[in-house]
């Protein structure tokens, strides 16, 4: 039998062989214009069972020729600027001569719905199933620079090229079309290539495919390559010789991977491991060449070892580099040997890459923390973050997203995925599913699954369903939840133990719950002096279920205990059976990485400052990780140096979590503080509120709105000077924003309606921003607002400001608030009006509507215009305007705005012009994360 199976092997190898496109290459860089000449020819074969009228070509070089290209929106959408005020010569296209046929008649083509990096060629007659048809092609590309993708021509003068000549985009049960969008993969079927390239002497070409010869000529040489099977058309070009080659085993590996400074027998050593390491695992790599660059890498780095400054080396010599080595050798391994869809079906390539990873440490590096040697120092070693192992990370990573409640199922397209999930999470949760796997199964099934996957589709065409046949075969358990849970949804996986009750038989009922109604198993541990005595696996829990367990000396009963399991919440997995608590409290110095084995409280130092208290300084007492938690509280008691006295704040709240809603958040809570708002002369605000948050079921998408519900009651402090007519008061605020930031296009708008027994109000506010491809910006912004009656006209507390709000709510960042001269009077924080000039009449006790405008008029240097009405009781409306300039260092964290022209004539001439400039300045923390925040979330 086993003789007959070769036989046929051998039979249809030929008819399989030729099933694949061909493609030959004559290429010619012209380096004083960063273009590459080509002449290509493209033998391509119908594998459908269906005629073809037209075939479609990946021209991702001309990704690069347009603003608006589907490229130039990813990088929109991750507010990397860099593209969109590129020079134009910064950026590449593709220009076509001509597409003929064998015989040399010219075809039709286009840019089938004006996609840039799409070509379809029309084809004089219909291509049967089986056949094949030849297309010559000749075109110049102009070749981007590299600071976009990494890949493209350097500051040096090197050529990374990557997806440079045109593939057929690729017949799998219709045609896959998919645009450049720098996700690292391109979807094509396998194919034959020769390249033919014709560069300056003093260059030097490096790629993965078999070099056959060189060719020196009077001013250039020419180098072909060939390669049978391939998907990948990585190729650098470059002045000065950047590779090492390094022997591997049978195999030879390429790369400029930054080492430092390991000896070359170290390294060879290393690479030598590696490969030995993925041969038993997976299998031999069926080509000679493997080509990793150091853009490779740091494109698809091991987050947290790249974030460290070069000169903190807490890993052993060789650590890094070895793990740098093994991870970029196992992506380039499994993306040019395993032939999947890269874009919706890539968790199977990541679940055994990052299971691999995991492996490999394990094996080689069984102690290593995750912070390596730091873990030993004095004051860090105190930290549950020391405690954690290198592999904790994956998991950590993937719970942050999920905790956040914007983790996507691992089958979702990776460019419908939001940065952080592309780059991080979706991987990570791939791979520690697979480790979760094999603690269910309790054997090497899983391990030995991944090689004979390896081995069945090596160099052929395949997909997730068979992967997970293959692995559903040999599990020897229904383990079809992993692939519908797990794989297949964002479900979170949630228990607790609800109940546990004695039996006379000296055994335990314990009841446990499934919070989230799946069907994932769990494990069941029973704990005497903090150590496991008893493990078992508790299946189909959907909703409770109860298990009996010998009683044994056991103190503690735990779920997941070892943390085998991505469990979303781990700090209710407790319950006592002999012990006072389910879990002790601990008390820790600095926010922490949770500790699911504790009640944890933090506490840390903090600081505020305002001009009235100074810098107030005290403790901060909270609860938070650094993963968020549905419950929250923080007390902050502070002294005021200034005020001389206490200050501070504190806020409880609690959040619901709806997965795959619309209504994804609703939280609640009260929050209350205590600060000077004059000099001594102090309010204390406190706040219940309920909040319900909706967002966009896509979530690369920016859009969300939320509605408001709080009460907010204020006592101020009399000042005998200037008594109070009104010091203390309550405002119920019911607000809806709706928000859809973005880089190119930025909308906001906002119904606010307050009640309270001295006055009723209502206003809407709406701001829109939009870069156009010319880099010109504009910025509008309408405010309008009106009382529905208001008894509080004696004075302009309550009313409606022009150009700096009272902020009777003090929901503002003020940081000298009362003051009505001096620089801390010179801040602004636009609301309400948003003048930058202060005219008269500032307030408005009925009504008022201004616009605000801006556009750029170099870089960051913008001029602004302000026009709006204010109506006071017994007056008649007033027109008012000012106009200036804005310097934008950070939009909307860092501004100055200069008036030149208002209603009170030329500003910039008046005395005292310095106490005009106003300014924008936000010292908050967490306001200022979110600016590098959001690109990933």
């Amino acid at each position: 039998m086993k003789y007959l199976q070769c036989f046929f092997l051998v039979l249809l190898f030929p008819f399989w062989l030729s099933a694949q496109n061909a493609m030959k290459v004559n290429a010619r860089l012209v380096d004083s214009l960063h273009t590459i000449e080509i002449d290509q020819q493209i033998t391509f074969v119908n594998t459908e069972e269906r005629e073809l009228v037209s075939i479609y070509l990946n021209d991702w070089n001309n990704a690069f020729s347009s603003k608006t290209s589907p490229l130039a929106k990813r990088f929109a959408e991750d507010f990397a600027r860099r593209f969109h005020f590129a020079r134009q010569e910064e950026r590449g296209h593709t220009t076509i001569e001509s597409i003929n046929s064998a015989e040399g008649s010219s075809l039709e083509w286009d840019r089938p719905g004006n996609i840039e990096d799409l070509v379809r060629v029309f084809l004089p007659e219909p291509l049967a199933s089986g056949d094949s048809i030849t297309l010559n092609l000749q075109y110049n590309l102009k070749i981007p620079d590299d600071k976009f993708t990494r890949f493209g021509r350097d500051g040096e003068g090197n050529y990374k090229l990557r997806y440079w000549y045109m593939t057929p985009a690729p017949l799998d049960n219709g045609w896959k079309l998919y645009s450049h969008k720098d996700l690292g993969t391109q979807y094509v079927s396998p194919y034959s290539i020769e390249i033919d390239i014709d560069i300056p002497t003093e260059y030097y070409a490096a790629s993965a495919l078999d070099l056959t010869r060189t060719q020196t000529r009077k001013g250039f040489k020419t180098i072909h390559f060939s390669g049978d099977q391939r998907v990948d058309s990585k190729m650098y070009l470059t002045n000065t010789y950047i590779f090492e080659s390094l022997p591997a085993n049978s195999n030879k590996v390429i790369t400029n991977i930054r080492d430092e400074d390991i000896e070359l027998e170290n390294k060879t050593k290393l690479l030598s491991r590696t490969f030995s390491f993925l041969e038993d695992r997976l299998g031999s790599y069926p080509n000679k060449n493997i080509f990793i660059t150091q853009e490779d890498y740091q494109n698809s780095p091991i987050y947290g070892l790249n974030q460290l400054p070069g000169f903190i080396r807490p890993f052993p010599d060789g650590f890094q580099y070895d793990l740098k080595l093994f991870k970029t050798v196992t992506n380039y391994y499994l993306q040019n040997s395993v032939f999947i869809n890269p874009r919706t079906e890539k968790w199977v390539t990541d679940a055994i890459l990052v299971s691999l990873m995991i492996d490999y440490v394990d094996t080689y590096y069984p102690k290593m923390k995750l912070i390596g040697n730091l873990s030993d120092i004095i004051g860090i070693r105190w930290f549950h973050a020391a405690d954690l192992e290198f592999n904790d990370q994956y998991q950590f990573l993937y719970m942050n997203v999920a905790r956040m409640n914007i983790d996507q199922p691992l089958n979702t397209s990776q460019d419908s995925l939001v940065k952080f999930n592309k780059n991080i999470a979706n991987a990570y949760k791939a791979g520690v599913g697979i480790k979760y796997l094999e603690e269910f199964l309790g054997d090497s099934t899983v391990s030995k699954s991944i090689g004979e996957f390896y081995k069945n589709h090596k160099l052929k065409p395949t997909s997730d369903d068979q992967f997970a046949e293959i692995l559903q075969k040999n599990a020897g358990k229904d383990i079809s939840w992993f692939f519908e849970d797990y794989v297949g949804s964002n479900t979170k996986i949630d228990f607790k133990i609800q109940k546990v009750t004695k039996r006379e038989d000296d055994s335990l009922d314990v009841r446990i719950q499934n919070l989230r109604q799946n069907e994932m198993p769990i494990s069941l541990y029973g704990l005497k002096d903090g150590k496991s005595i008893y493990k078992t696996w508790v299946e189909k829990v959907r909703d409770t279920k109860t298990v009996t367990i010998p009683r044994m000396d056991i103190e503690r009963l735990a779920l997941n205990y070892e943390a085998e399991i991505p469990e979303f919440n781990q700090r209710n997995n407790y319950k006592r059976v002999t012990t006072l608590l389910n879990k002790p409290i601990q008390f820790r110095l600095l926010q922490d990485i949770e500790d699911p084995r504790y009640n944890q409280i933090f506490f840390m130092p903090e600081f505020d400052f305002n001009l009235y208290d100074g810098i107030s300084i005290g403790p901060k007492l909270y609860n938070k990780t650094v993963l968020s938690k549905t419950f929250n509280f923080s007390l902050s008691p502070k002294y005021g140096f200034g005020s001389e006295t206490v200050v501070g704040s504190a806020s409880f709240y609690n959040a619901h979590q709806f997965e795959n809603n619309d209504l994804y958040l609703i939280y609640y809570g009260i929050g209350g503080s205590r600060y000077s708002y004059g000099y001594n002369l102090f309010y204390q605000k406190y706040s219940p509120f309920l909040v319900f948050a909706f967002r966009n079921s896509y979530l690369r998408s920016n859009e969300s709105q939320r509605l408001l519900i709080r009460n907010i009651n204020v006592h101020r402090d009399q000042n005998p000077e200037d008594p109070l007519l009104q010091p203390d008061y309550n405002v119920l605020n019911v607000k809806y924003s709706y928000s859809n930031p973005n880089f190119l296009k930025h909308l906001t708008a906002s119904f606010d309606y307050q009640l309270s027994d001295k006055f009723s109000k209502i206003a809407v506010t709406a701001e829109y921003r939009k870069l156009f491809t010319n880099n010109r910006q504009i910025n509008l912004r309408f405010f309008g607002g009106t009382f529905l009656y208001n008894d509080a006209r004696n004075n302009d507390y309550f009313s409606f400001a022009l150009d700096r709000p009272t902020d009777y709510l003090f929901d503002y960042n003020y940081y000298g608030r009362s003051q009505g001269s001096g620089l801390f009077s010179q801040q602004i924080i636009v609301a309400e009006g948003g003048f930058k000039s202060q005219l008269q009449p500032e307030y408005a006790n009925e009504w008022i509507t201004t616009m605000n405008a801006s556009t750029n008029i170099w870089k960051w240097i913008y001029a602004y215009g302000d026009v709006g009405i204010v109506k006071n009781r017994h007056e008649n409306g007033k027109l008012l305007y000012d106009s200036g300039i804005r310097m934008s260092l950070v939009q909307d964290y860092f501004e100055l705005f200069l008036p030149v022209y208002s209603n009170l004539g030329w500003e910039v001439a008046q005395e005292n012009y310095d106490e005009k400039i106003r300014f924008i300045v936000s010292l908050d923390i967490g306001t200022i994360i979110k600016l590098f925040t959001r690109r990933w979330y």
